[in-house]
């Protein structure tokens, strides 16, 4: 069967994506004595609000209807997909140990794929779910340094229950991006980061209250430079475009490559050394994302009716 090569180049941009998210939890970690994390998200979002504005002006006006009248499923996706995630996902990383964060990040894929046929009927190919098992074995394999009986070592704790809650929110946040209203991407981005910017506002007050300020270094100020603009504003924009490409569950695969990703950023910027067990699980995880790429369009149910928009659920 050819490959696809829209999908092709959606899976390319969605590598680039993978590696500026591996990035940010880097970054997360690295800063997380200096700042606190609602407050991070906070800063987030409010500097990836400041970073669009002036792109977001015409396309907002023009949009403006078609926003009020698709307000719900607006308010879902950011409050879902943009403020709760990282809120979730900088709060674990607060707590618990990046083997256990890349092991329940492997997850996502799966939920994706649950998550696509109980609430929408939509039923994936034989291929397709043993790309994703086989990128999730990839994962396993980086995760447990080559090691099985290392599972046995693992600890699930509150970090880890936070990062799962990450996993999870993310996972409704991509299958749902098809009932997003016909805006531009940009108003897209615009909307739901200003809900997540205001959302987060109010716990990172609560952290300033209680005297969680912020050490202030330049390594500190890169830090929020980076998160806003390139985790943010390029990352949300190439994934929700690309999602509408390969679908949800394809989409949620690539996100296997960010364990890979992470190890090859430490190598490279905190000196750790990279082991053969890195390249064996590379291996699975590219496999697993071509079987995808050969595993054809996403088929809906026999007679199924059409998906339920947000504002019939609700």
């Amino acid at each position: 069967m050819p490959i696809d090569r829209n999908q092709a180049r959606a899976f390319a941009l969605l590598g680039l994506v993978m590696i500026l998210w591996a990035g940010n939890s880097i970054v997360a970690r690295a800063v997380r004595g200096d700042v606190a994390p609602f407050t991070l998200a906070f800063i987030r979002w409010a500097g990836a609000c400041l970073a669009v504005a002036p792109f977001a002006i015409g396309p907002l006006k023009r949009d403006w209807p078609e926003i009020v009248k698709g307000w719900k499923p607006l308010l879902f996706l950011g409050l879902v997909g943009v403020a709760a995630f990282n809120a979730f996902l900088y709060s674990g990383l607060q707590y618990t140990t990046a083997t256990n964060a890349l092991l329940l990040q492997a997850a996502t894929p799966a939920f994706m794929v649950l998550l696509d046929r109980l609430l929408f009927g939509v039923r994936h190919g034989w291929w397709q779910i043993i790309g994703v098992t086989a990128s999730m074995l990839g994962v396993l394999v980086i995760v447990f340094e080559g090691d099985a009986s290392a599972a046995l070592r693992l600890h699930f704790g509150k970090g880890d229950a936070l990062i799962l809650c990450s996993v999870v929110v993310w996972s409704f946040y991509t299958v749902f991006l098809r009932l997003r209203p016909p805006i531009s991407p940009v108003s897209f981005i615009a909307v739901t980061f200003f809900i997540a910017m205001v959302t987060m506002a109010v716990p990172a007050a609560l952290e300033w209250q209680s005297g969680r300020t912020i050490a202030w270094s330049p390594q500190v100020v890169g830090a929020f430079l980076y998160v806003a603009l390139l985790p943010s504003l390029l990352s949300y924009f190439i994934y929700n475009q690309a999602t509408g490409v390969v679908g949800p569950a394809k989409a949620g695969q690539a996100i296997t490559l960010m364990p890979l990703f992470g190890a090859f950023l430490s190598a490279a910027l905190l000196g750790e050394r990279l082991h053969p067990f890195h390249f064996v699980g590379m291996v699975f995880i590219l496999v697993g994302i071509g079987l995808s790429l050969l595993s054809g369009t996403r088929k809906e149910p026999a007679g199924a009716a059409p998906a339920p928009s947000l504002e019939d659920r609700a």
